[in-house]
């Protein structure tokens, strides 16, 4: 893929992501990697969404972090993506946001719970919540190290980042990863969805029972993984 092409996907990205309504001026971004190349692209810092063309995408190279090609300064939260990309290798986009609910429960340090078949259709479990970051975290690398604390609770909660590629860093937002960046867009919006609805449960029935674990891992495998059957991925199955 070239350089070109590469900014192309970002910028499309972008575009959706603004189309979607999960931000705000120019709140959020998106990045696409090619991991052959060892590069990703992400939309420049400050840039508002309605004002960008694909030559403003900014190219990053995956292991020193510099910039290889792009005449204005990548998001601030580069430092992040670089850090979930290394961590995470099914990761091929990744989005971040400061949607209203999933912001909110954020700023709460509460996760996503998954309670019952909408979460389980797309995330095998709780989407988590980080740690508070460090007096020492936040003055130096800061955006590196909202990185690695997402990193250290996918770690240390023994965590799958392909089966829940999402999480809330406390205090602050979502971060959403994907396949490819037009996928991470997609379960970004559902996390929203999802986080709407965590909400108002919180508010009628905060104690509800979680659902059985066969539930949950028959509604996500049915559509992930090699066993999957719902939609169009068979002939000759129903969907």
């Amino acid at each position: 893929m070239t350089h070109a092409d590469l900014r192309r996907r970002a910028f499309d990205a972008n575009q959706a992501l603004a189309g979607t309504g999960l931000v705000l001026g120019t709140f959020g971004n998106v990045s696409a990697l090619d991991r052959d190349a060892g590069v990703m692209a992400i939309k420049p810092s400050g840039v508002a969404y309605d004002s960008l063309t694909p030559a403003d995408m900014v190219v990053i190279d995956l292991a020193s972090g510099g910039v290889v090609d792009g005449a204005l300064n990548p998001s601030s939260d580069t430092p992040t993506h670089l850090v979930l990309y290394r961590a995470f290798p099914g990761a091929g986009g990744i989005v971040h946001t400061h949607s209203e609910y999933a912001t909110a429960l954020a700023q709460a340090r509460l996760p996503i719970r998954c309670l019952g078949t909408t979460h389980a259709d797309h995330f095998r479990g709780d989407v988590p919540v980080t740690r508070p970051m460090r007096e020492d975290e936040v003055a130096s690398d800061y955006e590196a190290n909202t990185g690695h604390v997402i990193v250290e609770a996918f770690t240390a909660g023994g965590i799958s980042p392909d089966e829940v590629p999402a999480v809330l860093v406390a205090n602050h937002g979502p971060f959403v990863w994907g396949p490819d960046a037009m996928t991470a867009i997609e379960y970004a919006r559902v996390l929203e969805f999802l986080a709407r609805m965590e909400v108002t449960v919180r508010m009628v029935a905060p104690d509800a029972p979680r659902p059985a674990p066969f539930l949950v891992d028959k509604h996500y495998l049915r559509k992930h993984g090699e066993a999957a059957y719902y939609g169009q991925q068979t002939r000759g199955r129903r969907t």
